[in-house]
């Protein structure tokens, strides 16, 4: 429905003064609902005309209070257009309230990254990983730091926030914190998500980071070689501890899913795939993208290993995963027993079978991507870019077919 908004000025004899003078109120009414506003200005009774709503004459006086009224007539229009573009219904209490200023509280920024961070808190498990919260809390604890540290303040008016508190955030971030490149860009992209969300309500009209660039650098990623993972496979282990870990991080080296999609696991993710071979069907948590992945010889056979552990049976599991700083730090130990010097955590197992496992043999990298649950084939590319070997024995094919079939070319006869 149209609103009807009207707006009317006149004299308010009732609250006429002790020496005559009586208020000029403006009454606006909408929809039939109206509100009374003063004016702020008093006029003799004599010199008001009740048809047009102004004062009388051409004296200085009353162009003075007609210039008056018109500016709030104007005022009026202006805030109730901008209460229409903000998609906020156009009320006789939101126009009081926006008229009488009583909707510009200051918005403060720690107030609205809290609340951000207690809605994701309250979705971990469902939308949201624990690490994803851990990384948002320490987002906003820099975020108060930066605020001290700058302005001696701890906190701030979302309005205030401008081009240069960005850019002072970055510095403070590279300097003070000494956080590398990409850790300072991580940050600031968690405080943009603060920023568009007060875009997204209408509470800021200019972004801060409209004019920010900075760029992620490409981060090479570690992997083992076939060489590594056979000296992992072979290496036997004195302690059950560091042979359950060792096998765990073989049976992810083999399928490319990450560690919480592997503790997630149960029996009832393993069926039948299109080939009539045993494949694992399950979902990623970090994108709930699917994963489908065919079972190799070594994976069925870590998954035969403990189909009666007690762990897997009590808790419904398909593995008896420990946790994964557990693992990290058992993976630490093993690196140390295989002599591999390379910085061993769980995450390189998904790295491992990306490069050696999958893309070094052949495997076509669509067919990689849509095992490792990547949505985007870019991101996949990141772990081709590293396979100089795959380059080298491509090459190699590509000369041995040339070789015989191409003549040198002649020498220019002078």
């Amino acid at each position: 429905m149209k609103t009807k908004v009207s707006i009317l000025f006149y004299a308010k004899r009732a609250k006429a003064s002790v020496n005559g003078l009586i208020p000029i109120y403006t009454r606006i009414t909408i929809n039939g609902k109206r509100i009374e506003l003063s004016s702020n200005r008093f006029v003799e009774i004599s010199k008001w005309s009740t048809e047009s709503g102004k004062m009388k004459g051409n004296s200085e006086e009353a162009r003075s209070i007609n210039s008056h009224l018109d500016m709030l007539k104007i005022q009026i229009i202006d805030i109730q257009m901008e209460l229409v573009h903000k998609k906020i219904p156009v009320t006789a209490e939101t126009l009081k309230s926006k008229i009488l200023g009583v909707d510009e509280r200051a918005r403060m920024l720690i107030p609205i990254f809290q609340d951000h961070n207690n809605k994701i808190k309250e979705l971990v498990g469902k939308e949201y990983a624990p690490g994803t919260l851990e990384r948002y809390t320490t987002s906003l604890k820099h975020t108060i730091e930066f605020m001290q540290w700058k302005y001696n303040v701890s906190d701030i008016d979302i309005t205030k926030i401008d081009h240069a508190f960005v850019t002072d955030y970055e510095f403070w971030l590279r300097s003070v914190r000494n956080c590398a490149n990409n850790t300072a860009v991580k940050y600031l992209k968690n405080f943009n998500k603060i920023i568009k969300l007060c875009l997204a309500n209408d509470w800021l009209e200019k972004n801060p980071f409209a004019n920010y660039k900075s760029k992620v650098k490409e981060v090479e990623r570690v992997y083992l070689t076939e060489a590594e993972i056979q000296s992992i496979i072979e290496k036997d282990f004195k302690t059950e501890r560091l042979s359950l870990v060792r096998d765990i991080f073989l049976f992810s080296c083999f399928t490319g899913l990450a560690y919480i999609d592997v503790k997630n696991l149960t029996k009832s993710h393993i069926s039948f795939g299109i080939d009539g071979e045993k494949w694992i069907f399950t979902h990623r948590q970090k994108t709930e993208s699917a994963s489908k992945i065919p079972i190799l010889p070594v994976t069925q056979m870590i998954i035969d290993k403990y189909e009666n552990h007690p762990q897997c049976n009590n808790e419904d599991k398909l593995l008896p995963i420990l946790s994964n700083q557990k693992m990290n730090a058992y993976l630490k130990e093993i690196a140390g027993v295989c002599e591999i010097e390379k910085e061993l955590t769980f995450h390189i197992a998904r790295h491992t079978f990306a490069t050696t496992v999958t893309l070094t043999n052949g495997v076509p990298i669509e067919s990689v991507s849509k095992m490792l649950g990547h949505k985007n084939l870019r991101t996949t590319q990141h772990y081709a870019k590293v396979l100089d070997r795959k380059v080298s024995e491509d090459m190699k094919i590509l000369k041995n077919k040339f070789v015989g079939n191409i003549k040198a070319p002649k020498k220019n006869v002078i």
